[in-house]
C-alpha cells in the first residue's frame, strides 16, 4: 500500500518529485565524500611521515602534498631549485638564527630507475638526506647496519670552501641538444673595475664563441678603459681554440697568456694581455678579486626550444687590489671597487637590461633577457638585493623608465643616451624603488661586432652606463635606503 501510495504521488507532481531526488542525492553525496575525507586523514595520520623530524616542512610554491606522497604525474619531478642557496642564505642564514636551530634537505621516497649491468632497468624508491642535518632536526632512522655519517659531498654541499663554491657556481658550460645554431654560442667571465675616486673605470671580459662542441670557436680576450667623459681605450686579443682551457666543472680558464684563476682563498687571480685597437701601447691587467662572504647570485638558466641563456654572479660585492698597465704605465688599485658575473647561452637576436651597484650597505643587481619574438611587455624586471648577511629580497618590476636626455659620440654619430631610470614593486607589505643617475654612457654599434651574430635592426647600438644607484623602500617592516655607484646596460 505505502509503495503504490508513493509511485501515485510520483505520478501526481513529477517536478517536485524529481527536486526532493536530487537534493536527497546531493546530501548522500556529500555525507559520502565527508567520510572519506575523514577515512583518508584517519589513513594518513596511521602513515608514515612524509619526511623526518623538524617542526616545519619547506616545499615547493603550489605542490600537492597528496600527489607527491602517492607519487602522482604532478610529482615526478619534484623539487627545489637552488636547494644549497636556499639552505645557505634563508634558512641557516645569521639572518633567521635566533628563529631556526637546525636545518635539513630531504628527498622522501622519490621513484628512480637502477640500471643493471645486462641493460636493463628496475624502478626503485630512493630517499636522499645528509645524515648531520638530518640528526640536527632529530628526524634520523635508526641504522640497521654500517655506520651512517655524511661523506665529503655532504660535507661540501653544508660547507663548500669559498673556492669549491667559486667553481660549483662559475664553471663553464656544453650547449645543450636543443640548441640548432650553435656557432651564436657563447660564454663569458666578466670583471669591472671602479676607482677610488670613481672617475676610470675598467671592463674586463674572457669570452669563449662558437661551437664549442666542434671546432669552429675561439677565445677572445676584451678589455675596455675609460676615465669620465673622455675617450674610451679598448683592447682585444684573439686565441685560437688550441690555446683555450676551460672545463664543465671548474671557474679557471686560460687563453694563451690571460687566465683566471680561482685561488685556494677562494679569491680570484686575473691576468689579462690584450693589444690596443687602434694600434696604440697593449694592456695588461694583473688583479686579486675578493668577494665579499655571502655576496653572490647562485645563478638562473632561461631554456626555451633554440634560446637558452644562464647567468650567475659569484662575486656581486667584491674589492680589487693589482695594477692595470698600457705600456710601461701602471695604475695601482687597492681594495677597489670591483664586480665580477658569468654569462653563457645563444646571443643571436638577444638585448638585455642589466646593472649592479652599492647602495650604502646594500648591494643591487637587476637584469632581464629579452629573446628572439620577445618584447619588453613579456619580461619583467628581476631585482636581487643583498646586504653583509647575504640574501635580502627578490622583487619582480614590471617595467623599467628612462629618460634620454643624454648624448655620447660613436661612429661619428650622436646617440641619445639615458640620462636617469627608475624601477619599483610592491609585494604585499614589502616595497623597493631604484633610481639610477647616469654619470658617463659608452654606445657601441652590435653590426660592427666581430662575432658576427644577428642583432635587433631596432636596437642596435649596446649602451654601458656608469653612475650613482638610489634605493628606498621597507622590507620585513624595516627601512632600506642607500646611495652608491655601480654599472648599468642597456639598448638603444
Amino acid at each position: 500500500m505505502i509503495s503504490l501510495i508513493a509511485f501515485r504521488n510520483i505520478l501526481h507532481r513529477p517536478w517536485r518529485s524529481v527536486l526532493l531526488f536530487f537534493g536527497y542525492g546531493v546530501g548522500v553525496g556529500t555525507m559520502i565524500v565527508l567520510l572519506s575525507v575523514g577515512e583518508a586523514l584517519l589513513t594518513q595520520a596511521k602513515d608514515e611521515k612524509l619526511v623526518g623530524g623538524g617542526s616545519i616542512t619547506v616545499l615547493p610554491q603550489g605542490l600537492d602534498v597528496e600527489v607527491m606522497k602517492t607519487g602522482g604525474v604532478g610529482g615526478l619531478f619534484f623539487s627545489i631549485s637552488q636547494a644549497r642557496f636556499i639552505y645557505h642564505q634563508l634558512l641557516a642564514s645569521p639572518r633567521l638564527a635566533s628563529s631556526v636551530s637546525a636545518a635539513a634537505p630531504q628527498i622522501d621516497n622519490r621513484l628512480m630507475y637502477v640500471r643493471t649491468l645486462t641493460g636493463g632497468e628496475v624502478p626503485v624508491r630512493a630517499s636522499g638526506e645528509i645524515p648531520s642535518l638530518t640528526n640536527a632536526v632529530r628526524g634520523a632512522a635508526v641504522a640497521r647496519d654500517g655506520i651512517w655519517r655524511d661523506d665529503n659531498g655532504d660535507r661540501r654541499w653544508i660547507r663548500p670552501t669559498l673556492a669549491e663554491l667559486r667553481h660549483d657556481i662559475d664553471h663553464f658550460h656544453m650547449p645543450p641538444d636543443s640548441v640548432a645554431n650553435r656557432e651564436s654560442w657563447a660564454e663569458w667571465h666578466y670583471f669591472n673595475v671602479l676607482s677610488p675616486d670613481s672617475q676610470r673605470w675598467a671592463f674586463i671580459s674572457f669570452i669563449v664563441a662558437g661551437d664549442v662542441a666542434g671546432e669552429k670557436w675561439f677565445g677572445s680576450v676584451g678589455i675596455t678603459l675609460r676615465e669620465q667623459e673622455k675617450e674610451s681605450r679598448k683592447f682585444e686579443s684573439i686565441v685560437q681554440r688550441e690555446s683555450v682551457r676551460f672545463s664543465t666543472s671548474s671557474a679557471n680558464l686560460v687563453m694563451g697568456p690571460s687566465s683566471v684563476t680561482v685561488l685556494p682563498d677562494g679569491n680570484y687571480r686575473v691576468v689579462a694581455n690584450a693589444g690596443s685597437t687602434d694600434g696604440g701601447a697593449p694592456v695588461r691587467v694583473d688583479l686579486v678579486v675578493t668577494p665579499a662572504i655571502r655576496a653572490y647570485f647562485p645563478g638562473a638558466s632561461i631554456a626555451s626550444g633554440d634560446f637558452v641563456s644562464g647567468y650567475t654572479v659569484p662575486a656581486l660585492r667584491a674589492s680589487a687590489t693589482g695594477t692595470i698597465c698600457v705600456s710601461s704605465r701602471c695604475e695601482e688599485y687597492t681594495g677597489a671597487q670591483a664586480y665580477h658575473d658569468h654569462n653563457w647561452g645563444v646571443w643571436s637576436g638577444v638585448t638585455w637590461e642589466w646593472g649592479a651597484a652599492r647602495a650604502g650597505e646594500y648591494t643591487i643587481l637587476y637584469g632581464r633577457v629579452i629573446g628572439p619574438g620577445q618584447s619588453d611587455d613579456d619580461t619583467p624586471l628581476f631585482v636581487y638585493l643583498i646586504d653583509s648577511m647575504g640574501f635580502r629580497a627578490v622583487m619582480r618590476p614590471a617595467r623599467i623608465t628612462y629618460v634620454d636626455a643624454r648624448r655620447t659620440v660613436a661612429g661619428g654619430r650622436s646617440i641619445a643616451v639615458p640620462s636617469t631610470a627608475s624601477f619599483a614593486d610592491v609585494r604585499g607589505l614589502d616595497t623597493l624603488r631604484v633610481e639610477l643617475t647616469v654619470e658617463d654612457a659608452i654606445a657601441t654599434d652590435t653590426r660592427l661586432e666581430p662575432r658576427g651574430r644577428e642583432v635587433r635592426s631596432d636596437l642596435p647600438w649596446f649602451i654601458q652606463m656608469k653612475g650613482v644607484a638610489r634605493i628606498s623602500g621597507r622590507l620585513g617592516g624595516e627601512k632600506v635606503s642607500g646611495e652608491g655607484r655601480g654599472f648599468f646596460e642597456t639598448y638603444r
